[in-house]
């Protein structure tokens, strides 16, 4: 199973990056006929992302960012790099999903993938506010084609089992 999960605000401008391309996502025919491709919109929920990526084999996290890039600028890293443990609070909303990465290999142990990549899309403007910016719209675009040409270079399930 390979797993896509767009995380961010729909209400805060570009944190809704994440959620845009898997929108995208969902707008591609060749996704929606895999069956062993599944696509999901967190939101905000760091406990969704980690439910969500126990048992399956591949995990792609999308995200906006705030680190003084250029808007627009895409971030493409592996999962190991930016998962963090959650320190301890009375608040599960900042329980987020580079939290929910170390806690879920810590949780699943094997059942959760070692094959995670988080692409982060350089947001311009995190206010509140409905709508993408300009360069963030065109980031986009940019890594859900960069994610579906990395699927389609995937066995599907059924040519892995055929194989195995």
């Amino acid at each position: 199973m390979i797993t896509v999960i767009g995380c961010g605000n729909a209400n805060r401008s570009d944190d809704a990056v994440g959620i845009e391309v898997v929108r995208l996502l969902n707008g591609r025919n060749d996704l929606r006929s895999r069956t062993d491709v599944r696509l999901l919109d967190a939101g905000t929920d760091g406990m969704a992302v980690m439910f969500a990526a126990r048992g399956c084999k591949t995990l792609i996290v999308v995200d906006s960012c705030q680190t003084g890039a250029e808007p627009g600028a895409i971030f493409k890293i592996p999962g190991s790099e930016v998962e963090s443990e959650k320190q301890p609070s009375l608040n599960l909303h900042d329980f987020r999903w580079d939290h929910a990465l170390y806690a879920g290999r810590k949780m699943y142990g094997d059942a959760f993938p070692t094959d995670v990549t988080v692409y982060l899309i350089e947001a311009r403007s995190c206010d509140f506010g409905i709508g993408l910016s300009r360069e963030i719209e065109t980031a986009s675009k940019a890594v859900a084609e960069s994610i579906e040409v990395s699927i389609a270079s995937m066995p599907t399930s059924s040519s892995r089992s055929a194989e195995g």
